[in-house]
């Protein structure tokens, strides 16, 4: 009797078979070889799941992300005010059970830098779109509360691309060597604008 595979379950499995890879050395350096050697398939049969690395780094991402959201969503869940909501979000850039795909999203940004291609580019646009929309939407509420004034809406762009910055920066310079503190900070700094005085 033929053994019936999960297609979909074996690649997650494999993608996440890599994870301590791409964890320990840097995406370029990681090998199909040694892919297919931490998921205990061939090479063969690892192209039959994914056409190459950048795939199997995605799906990586894709599971670790969907993790990420249900604790975030959790969380989020949990806070009363739209800025501590938005504190939150931010803890992302810090929180230690969040260094694993902090790590990743570090590679994927110095990679989209310096070897951008169409396939990366289009990945890391619909991550960026599906948190920003999500982010927009706390303050959205905010405004329908009545937490939020209505010009607060032109700044979420702004305040979420300002706190991917200030992380990069946060690893990149001395500028940003509390990067909990700082954020917070700015936070409070455009909240204590963009509330509602009650």
């Amino acid at each position: 009797m033929a053994i019936v595979v999960d297609k979909e379950q074996k690649r997650k499995d494999i993608a996440l078979a890599s994870k301590d890879l791409f964890l320990v050395k840097r995406f370029e350096s990681v090998t199909i070889s040694e892919i297919a050697k931490a998921a205990s398939v061939g090479k063969g049969t690892l192209y039959e799941y994914f056409k190459n690395k950048e795939e199997i780094v995605f799906e990586l991402v894709e599971l670790l992300l969907q993790d990420y959201t249900i604790r975030l969503e959790n969380q989020l869940s949990s806070q009363e005010s739209v800025r501590d909501k938005v504190k939150k979000f931010g803890e992302f850039f810090y929180a230690p059970q969040n260094e694993e795909l902090r790590k990743l999203y570090k590679d994927f940004t110095a990679l989209s830098l310096s070897a951008p291609t169409e396939e990366l580019q289009l990945f890391q646009t619909a991550c960026f779109n599906n948190f920003y929309i999500w982010f927009e939407r706390l303050f959205r509420e905010g405004v329908a509360k009545g937490e939020l004034i209505e010009e607060s809406l032109a700044l979420t762009k702004g305040i979420f691309v300002t706190s991917k910055g200030m992380f990069v920066s946060s690893c990149t310079t001395t500028v940003f060597e509390m990067i909990e503190s700082d954020l917070n900070q700015y936070i409070d700094s455009i909240f204590n604008m963009i509330e509602v005085k009650k």
